[in-house]
């Protein structure tokens, strides 16, 4: 039965001894299918920004980039029904719900799990799987002032066939941007076949093609103040910039709002992706307490990027400099995962083990640009013009990995378990970069081996029926540099070492009509490469995290929800010294220091029942790069929605018919919501306010 957090639900990417929320030893969310229906989240963005202590940006050149804890980007695994398919700030893409059963947020280093990266934890997209039962249909559709629409349709259940459930999914959506000729289309096709052969086995099979198609909006540029005069603007950003691109000194800068709406990009830009999933395995019951588990995967990818990336106000010229960039990658992934479950008794004492064997094996090609075409064009209506001459070189990447590990639940009494896990892994990289002419670089093809042991080790106790105390010791370890995809052999090959200490409680009570949580944890990670703009890296010896969390939910009176969270980090880099300089006790970029959600809904039971409601966000001020120089201000948005569901006696063919009116940013807040520190002289602005109507069927 869901609680108002959700913390009966099981994730998966947690852990694999099949523990529910509260019985895992971390901070774990489920954001459940519904949720993303009420809440109106259209994108894997929207999903994480209403976590706790969460935020998310769709920067073109790392989609569906997330902060939490601390942490950004590539230091955050990103799993497909847990798999893992390369470091986010490369492979990810701006990806539509529709075709999601649940949304999986581990918080905190989560190597044991997910393997090398998640450094700052791990965010898991589900998709909808078959049920046993009757057939259920359901069908959505959306428009907004935009003219952005979205499409789905989705049917799943029990077929003639004995033993066989289905479930299918098609979605399709056109998603306009604020900015000019910003668009983004997404196509995603799922389905899964699963098969009970005998009360001892299932089978079972899936296959997804994913689709995304954009113009992209690469954000406004930083402008002095003084040459923006009354069109400067106060509250997106403050602070001061030397251009990181053409080293002009822009003293004090603003968002200029004659640029609110300005497209810089080429107009032959181009980003694009294709995937393709195919995903099959079985369960076996081999005996009453022996459970054998496995899948098999094959993902394939293409990708390009073809844009104008850098716009960098210059104050000697009083123009905006543009660069183009262009990459693409072909990307081929096979691999399984095995599971053995063994339920025992220990010494008189319930123990569940479950031994997990896994191993992959990838194949990355990424040509990209060898120069980069520029110009330089008006701050307001710029002369877009196009791309220009391309010449391209080469990049190779081929990644082995095998990991053994072990995950142990020990329940010492009925309410105190101690939870445990150890992981072994190898992962072996081989490296090729080609000149323009075809010609091996310096220090070019190397291979590398790393072998990380890391693991997790805590309890959980319920202390009285619904309140849970949890601890927990935990590590995780990742490639020093920015991704294993693009390291260099001059780069520090080590591999970097994360930890985390972690406490807090879970309570669910008054008749799983309430539900809170909270937690404290410290993160040090060692050997940290950060992004210092224009696609070089500095060194950091550390990067310290500290923060609380707390979350609740509360239905007091039957048409009354109430629920919020708020986060505190304060994350710091240390020993960070460089040639010319020191970020010792700066900020990382993107992670703000107070991050807080909250909303609530009645619902008015009249012949047609009708529920409003009004979520509220804040975010904290965050940097846009390691320097700090310049601050992207807090800000607060809302939306509201009110929905009616229309009875089945006016709509015979289905049973539920809802009809939604929404209203994003209604304030219409113009505010910062992500800065790429790559492109630290341009900052991506949040939407303003926009309407939507939507209408949602099952039958």
């Amino acid at each position: 039965m869901p609680t108002p957090l959700n913390s009966n639900a099981v994730a998966e990417s947690a852990s694999r001894l099949g523990l529910t929320v509260r019985e895992t030893p971390a901070t774990v969310e489920v954001i459940s299918a519904e949720t993303i229906r009420e809440q109106g989240y259209r994108t894997v963005s929207d999903v994480a920004q209403g976590a706790v202590g969460v935020t998310a940006g769709d920067n073109p050149a790392e989609p569906s980039a997330f902060s939490m804890r601390g942490f950004t980007n590539s230091q955050i695994n990103t799993l497909y029904n847990g798999i893992k398919i390369g470091p986010q700030n490369m492979t990810s893409r701006v990806m539509d719900t529709a075709n999601l059963e649940a949304v999986e947020i581990l918080k905190g280093p989560a190597s044991l799990i997910s393997g090398e990266g998640a450094a700052g934890g791990a965010i898991n997209f589900v998709t909808k799987q078959p049920q046993t039962g009757p057939v259920r249909n359901e069908a959505d559709f959306s428009y907004d002032s935009l003219n952005s629409f979205r499409a789905h349709v989705g049917s799943g259940g029990s077929t003639n066939v004995q033993g066989l459930d289905y479930r299918f999914d098609v979605s399709r959506s056109s998603l306009n941007g604020f900015a000019d000729d910003t668009n983004t289309r997404t196509l995603d096709v799922s389905g899964q076949l699963n098969y009970r052969v005998s009360d001892n086995l299932k089978v079972w099979g899936a296959i997804e093609y994913r689709e995304d198609r954009s113009k992209a909006y690469w954000g406004a540029p930083l402008v002095p103040v003084a040459f923006s005069g009354s069109h400067a603007t106060a509250g997106i950003v403050s602070g001061t910039y030397i251009s990181n691109f053409n080293g002009t000194n822009l003293g004090p800068v603003t968002i200029d709002d004659r640029t609110f709406n300005t497209n810089y990009n080429v107009l032959d830009n181009r980003n694009v992706a294709q995937e393709v999933w195919l995903r099959g395995g079985f369960e076996l019951k081999l005996a009453p307490d022996l459970t054998l588990k496995s899948q098999a995967y094959a993902y394939g990818a293409e990708r390009s990027w073809f844009n104008n990336e850098v716009e960098a106000f210059n104050a000697t010229t009083n123009t905006v400099d543009r660069s183009r960039f262009y990459v693409a990658h072909s990307q081929r992934l096979v691999g399984n995962i095995t599971d053995l479950t063994w339920d025992t008794d220990i010494a008189g004492f319930d123990n569940r083990l479950v031994t997990t064997l896994s191993s992959s094996y990838l194949d990355f090609v990424r040509p990209g640009a060898a120069n980069f075409p520029g110009d330089s064009v008006s701050l307001v209506n710029p002369d877009r013009g196009f791309y220009g001459l391309l010449t391209t070189q080469q990049q190779t990447a081929r990644i082995d990995n095998e990991a053994l590990s072990f995950e142990d639940r020990l329940k010492l009494t009925r309410t105190f378990s101690l939870v445990g896990g150890l992981r072994v892994e190898h992962i072996g990289l081989d490296r090729n970069s080609t000149d323009v002419n075809g010609l091996e670089r310096a220090n070019f093809p190397f291979t590398k081996d790393w072998a990380p042991v890391t693991g997790r080790i805590g309890y959980t106790w319920e202390a009285v029926s619904g309140l849970t105390f949890f601890s927990q010791y935990a590590t995780g370890a990742d490639i020093s540099a920015n991704n294993i995809f693009l390291l260099a052999p001059t780069q520090n090959l080590d591999l970097t070492t994360a930890r985390t200490y972690e406490t807090g409680v879970k309570h669910v009570l008054w008749d799983n009509r309430a539900e809170w949580s909270f937690s404290a944890y410290d993160i040090l990670r060692k050997n940290v490469y950060a992004a210092a703009g224009g696609m070089t890296l500095n060194i950091a010896g550390r990067q310290e995290s500290k923060g609380v969390e707390l979350a609740g939910a509360i239905r007091p009176i039957e048409p009354l929800r109430l629920w919020g969270n708020i986060a505190y980090v304060d994350a710091r880099y240390a020993d960070y010294d460089f040639v010319g300089g020191s970020f010792s006790g700066n900020t990382p970029p993107n992670v703000p220091r107070i991050v807080a959600n909250a909303g609530a809904s009645w619902r008015f039971a009249t012949s047609w029942p009708v529920e409003l409601g009004i979520v509220g966000r804040h975010v904290g001020d965050r940097t846009n790069s390691d320097d700090n120089t310049v601050k992207m201000n807090a800000y607060t948005v809302g939306d509201l929605y009110a929905f009616v569901d229309v009875p089945k006696t006016v709509f015979n063919a289905v049973d539920q018919a809802r009809l939604t009116f929404r209203v994003r940013n209604f304030t219409d807040k113009r505010y910062a919501i992500w800065g790429d520190p790559f492109y630290p002289d341009q900052i991506l602005l949040g939407a303003p306010r926009t309407y939507e109507i939507s209408a949602a069927f099952k039958w």
